[in-house]
């Protein structure tokens, strides 16, 4: 199983970016997908979560609000659509699944990750 995140780069703040985890070897529809982010010297938190057949979405207070989760037309898709940046979201920004069907901003049971993509947000 490979995941392939996408999508990072410089904004300014209030800007916007959409960032894409592309799978191979599962189909992501079967399974929940998180988004998580690492900035740096702080923990790794979750940002988004879909699940898999009832499309619950879930967001931190954080995001909310700001942040969309979403999956594509192609089934090894998913993405998450940033609005209204802010100097505190900068980080490296990973996509990860895992075989169960809740969303969960808990990492633990993800077993899958991305390698991440980095967003910065700057003036």
């Amino acid at each position: 199983v490979q995941l392939q995140a996408s999508g990072g780069g410089l904004v300014q703040p209030g800007g916007s970016l959409r960032l894409s985890c592309d799978a191979s070897g599962i189909t992501l529809d079967y399974y929940a997908i998180g988004w998580f982010r690492q900035a740096p010297g702080k923990e790794r938190e979750g940002v988004s979560s879909i699940s898999s057949s009832s499309g619950k979405t879930m967001y931190p207070d954080s995001v909310k609000g700001r942040f969309t989760i979403s999956r594509g037309n192609a089934k090894n898709t998913v993405y998450l659509q940033m609005n209204y940046l802010k100097p505190e979201d900068p980080a490296v920004y990973y996509c990860a699944t895992g075989h169960f069907a809740e969303a969960t901003l808990d990492e633990a049971p993800y077993a899958y990750w991305g390698q991440g993509t980095q967003v910065t947000v700057s003036s």
